[in-house]
């Protein structure tokens, strides 16, 4: 590993590392230590004893409004490293978690570690072949066995799919309005900071129609990932 790979992964971890200090400055931290402790009295092998034993192992606790992350954490057997937090992010977006959150943590680690760009692919194929769990929770499932759960999600009935689908481009169509919107933000974004008024103007209408166009995208991955959740059989 040379030592911009070092660096990239540092640079990753850090910024996870101070989301997630961020975080915790608006919660009463108390709350979730009691329910790390709660998770300690499970018994051996089942996933909430798991939880609680990788986050002793790591010297981490629980994250506001993020406990289902853990839960995939131990599920999906992704270590609590900066390139093992991507590869989960790919296998989600794979397994149909189209949010905001999971896109940017994958572009961000796609651009800072192109090495592993073939893992990340690998890691999304598996997720698609999986059982959507984007859903699960922690109250839910933490008297269950890990071993069989993780049966339960990677035993799945294969069914052959048509190529072409409503379905399919409609998620298509979305992808590429989010990229598409990106971009033309990303483009417009140094005419927004000029002191000519002309390139304000020219560059604000795009920079809205981008975020429009992203923002559009999103929510029609985010409305067929419902929509799937809802049909899956647990």
């Amino acid at each position: 590993m040379n030592i911009l790979q070092k660096m990239a992964r540092q640079i990753i971890e850090s910024s996870f590392n101070f989301s997630v200090y961020v975080i915790q400055r608006f919660y009463v931290m108390d709350t979730y230590a009691n329910k790390i402790e709660n998770l300690r009295q499970y018994p051996i092998g089942t996933l909430g004893n798991d939880i609680a034993k990788c986050l002793d192992d790591n010297e981490l606790t629980l994250v506001p409004n993020f406990e289902s992350h853990d839960l995939k954490h131990v599920l999906l057997d992704y270590k609590m490293t900066p390139v093992h937090e991507i590869r989960m992010q790919a296998f989600m977006l794979g397994n149909g978690n189209y949010t905001i959150p999971c896109f940017a943590i994958l572009i961000f680690g796609a651009i800072l570690l192109p090495e592993e760009w073939n893992t990340f692919y690998k890691d999304f194929k598996r997720g698609r072949q999986s059982k959507p769990i984007s859903s699960w929770t922690i109250e839910d499932f933490a008297n269950l066995e890990t071993l069989n759960l993780r049966i339960r999600i990677f035993t799945v009935n294969h069914k052959t799919k048509p190529i072409f689908n409503m379905e399919k481009l409609t998620k298509y169509a979305a992808v590429i309005s989010i990229v598409a919107g990106i971009f033309g933000m990303i483009f417009c974004l140094p005419f927004l900071f000029s002191q000519n008024l002309a390139d304000l103007v020219g560059a604000g209408f795009p920079f809205i129609g981008g975020a429009i166009l992203t923002t559009g995208g999103l929510l029609a991955l985010s409305n067929l990932a419902i929509r799937n959740t809802r049909k899956a059989e647990f």
